[in-house]
């Protein structure tokens, strides 16, 4: 087989992600025809039709399905270079690419980075917000803020501490509802959480059973108001919807948010900054790694 073009994988990668060359083409800014001629081109190359059409977009074909992982990490390791390449030796500037959960980085790390970027002006910051973990190893993102201890042996981690949740709800909604006065009490109440088991809910639920024994079991909650997103799941507490786990350091900011039940609930949810160990002789990577290592710390404190 012929070298083939990293091009044809990344619009092979951006075809089988959204389902049709029109898409693939917005995406990757090229025409249609220069994306169908890169999926014929790669079709010919690898000997095996790698799309059917169908009513739903084109659908990938089981050598397709397998080729996916590998044009994932070749587009992975593509990004990765290209924020290497981005700065300059010894230089704080350039590109580095921060994965964090939804509310970490939607309400806890603004502040941060901009006093960062105020600092170091030639610094530019991607943010990855999901709760998933992304691969320090294979540079999925330079540096993670993770509500876990880092696994993999050839990382520089932090450990920032437990940041603590509680049960909270708007007064809005209290004054209606009445305050909760033990843990049977919540029974009576709308309670905000979780549409489905992920194993990030199944994680939390088996740390609600140690740190807060008297909350009742997860598996036997009612919830009247579910969201699969920590972001919706704030605003609805903020909303007034009903009662829900919130970090303790946003609902200080927000003096309408208040505590209930905090000696039947308080859970900390264990936080660390990690990078791979590669870049910590790195400026820019070692001076955003200490950024949010202190931001984080303050933010603990406050």
């Amino acid at each position: 087989m012929n070298d083939i073009s990293w091009d044809f994988y990344r619009t092979f990668l951006a075809v089988l992600q959204l389902g049709s060359l029109s898409a693939a083409a917005r995406q990757l800014g090229l025409t249609q025809p220069t994306v169908g001629r890169h999926i014929d081109s790669l079709e010919e190359a690898v000997g095996y039709q790698l799309f059917t059409r169908s009513q739903q977009g084109l659908l990938p074909t089981e050598p397709a399905l397998a080729m996916q992982p590998y044009a994932e990490n070749l587009a992975m390791t593509a990004a990765a270079m290209q924020r290497v390449a981005s700065g300059e030796i010894g230089a704080i500037k350039g590109t580095v690419r921060i994965s964090a959960s939804e509310v970490i980085g939607v309400e806890v790390l603004p502040p941060i980075l901009a006093c960062l970027q105020d600092e170091h002006p030639g610094l530019e910051l991607e943010l990855s917000l999901s709760d998933s973990l992304e691969d320090l190893l294979k540079r999925e993102s330079d540096i993670a803020v993770r509500m876990a201890s880092p696994a993999q042996d050839a990382l520089v981690a932090r450990h920032i501490g437990g940041l603590p949740l509680g049960l909270f709800a708007h007064r809005r909604y209290l004054d209606r509802h009445g305050v909760p006065q033990s843990a049977q009490d919540l029974a009576t109440h709308r309670l905000i959480g979780f549409d489905r088991r992920t194993a990030f809910v199944r994680a939390a639920a088996n740390r609600i059973r140690i740190a807060a024994p008297a909350f009742p079991d997860l598996d036997h909650i009612r919830w009247s108001y579910r969201a699969d997103n920590n972001l919706a799941q704030l605003a609805a507490i903020r909303g007034g919807v009903g009662i829900g786990i919130c970090q303790v350091g946003l609902a200080k900011r927000d003096t309408d948010l208040v505590r209930v039940l905090p000696e039947v609930f308080e859970l900390p949810l264990d936080t660390w900054v990690a990078m791979h160990e590669n870049l910590k002789s790195s400026p820019r990577w070692r001076v955003t790694f200490d950024a949010l290592v202190k931001g984080l710390l303050d933010y603990v404190r406050d």
